[in-house]
């Protein structure tokens, strides 16, 4: 039996393979800030840096990977994508938040890109 935090990081794998597929570079993986949260993928394309939340499920018993994002991790996550553009002197027109959504079928994945979010 494969606990919470091996299942995210089969999620983050899968993301990650994915986004490789798709010409992404990946920069970072789980980056902490405090109390403030973390970013499970930062990566980067193009001269652009995007911060990814990944989100996991193998069923959807406790709701979709989707209804896990609430208000406050959003908070979270804003202030942890500053920190780390601050500390690595990006440019904050250059940057973009994204949700990953992995749903588990019952031979594959559903994987679902929400691209440029507001946060």
């Amino acid at each position: 039996m494969q606990t919470t935090k091996q299942k995210g990081d089969n999620g983050e794998l899968i993301a990650i393979k994915y986004l490789k597929s798709k010409g992404f570079e990946i920069c970072d993986t789980n980056f902490k800030f405090g109390r403030f949260g973390e970013i499970d993928i930062i990566a980067e394309k193009e001269g652009f840096f995007y911060f990814f939340e990944v989100k996991y499920r193998e069923n959807t018993k406790f709701g979709t990977p989707e209804d896990s994002i609430t208000k406050q991790k959003l908070k979270k996550f804003k202030k942890t994508i500053e920190f780390y553009v601050l500390q690595n002197k990006l440019d904050f027109e250059k940057i973009f938040f994204e949700v990953i959504t992995i749903l588990k079928q019952k031979n594959s994945y559903k994987l679902t890109h929400y691209k440029n979010l507001e946060i």
